[in-house]
C-alpha cells in the first residue's frame, strides 16, 4: 500500500512542478511586459497591430482586384512606423487619464469615453494622416487637403466603433492592460483606417 502511494506521489509531483513552473513563467512574462517594460510593450504592439490591420486591408483590396500585387510593404512599413510613434502618446495619455479619473464605475467610464472622443480620437486621427502623409513624401498642402477631405468620415467611424470598445476598457480592465487592449482593437479599426487613407474617394 505504501509503495503504491509513493508511486502515485512520484507521478503527481512532476505534473504539479511543471504546472507551477508554467504559472511562474506566465507571471514573470506579465511582470516583464506589463510592468517593467510597459512603455516598450505599448509602443511596439501599437506598430505591430497597425501593420496587421493594413495587411488585412491590402488582402481585401487585392481580392477585390484593386491591387496588382498582394502586399505593398512600403505602405505597411509606413503604417507600422506611425503606429509605433503613436504608442507612447497613448501610453501616457491613459496613465494620466486614470490619475485624473481614478475610479472604475459606470459614470467614470462614461466620463473617460467623453474625454477620449473629444481629445484623443481627433488628435490621433490628425497625427495619423500627418505622419503617413509626410512619410509618403507629400507636402503640407497635400497632407492638409487630404485631412480636410477625410477627417469627418474617419471621426464618424471612430465615434461608432470606439465608445463600446472603450467602455470595456475603462470599466473592466486594469490600467496596465489598457493600451495593449486598445492596440489590439485598433488592428480591427485600422482596416477601416487603412481603407480611408489609401482607397476612399469623396463623391
Amino acid at each position: 500500500m505504501f509503495s503504491v502511494s509513493c508511486l502515485r506521489l512520484r507521478q503527481i509531483v512532476p505534473v504539479v512542478s511543471q504546472t507551477v513552473r508554467k504559472k511562474s513563467l506566465y507571471n514573470r512574462s506579465l511582470q516583464y511586459f506589463f510592468t517593467k517594460n510597459l512603455l516598450i510593450t505599448n509602443s511596439v504592439s501599437s506598430g505591430i497591430f497597425m501593420l496587421f490591420g493594413d495587411l488585412i486591408q491590402q488582402e481585401i483590396e487585392y481580392r477585390r482586384g484593386l491591387l496588382d500585387r498582394r502586399y505593398d510593404w512600403a505602405r505597411s512599413a509606413r503604417m507600422c512606423i506611425v503606429g509605433t510613434a503613436l504608442g507612447p502618446m497613448h501610453h501616457y495619455y491613459y496613465l494620466y487619464l486614470d490619475k485624473f479619473i481614478p475610479k472604475a464605475t459606470f459614470l467614470t467610464a462614461m466620463q473617460k469615453i467623453f474625454f477620449d472622443q473629444l481629445f484623443a480620437s481627433p488628435g490621433t486621427i490628425i497625427l495619423f494622416f500627418l505622419g503617413i502623409g509626410y512619410l509618403e513624401g507629400k507636402n503640407t498642402y497635400k497632407v492638409g487637403s487630404e485631412l480636410r477631405e477625410k477627417f469627418v468620415y474617419v471621426y464618424l467611424g471612430d465615434c461608432i466603433f470606439w465608445p463600446p470598445v472603450q467602455f470595456i476598457n475603462f470599466y473592466f480592465l486594469p490600467s496596465r492592460y489598457r493600451v495593449f487592449y486598445i492596440n489590439f482593437a485598433t488592428m480591427i479599426f485600422n482596416v477601416f483606417l487603412s481603407y480611408m487613407k489609401h482607397d476612399f474617394k469623396e463623391k
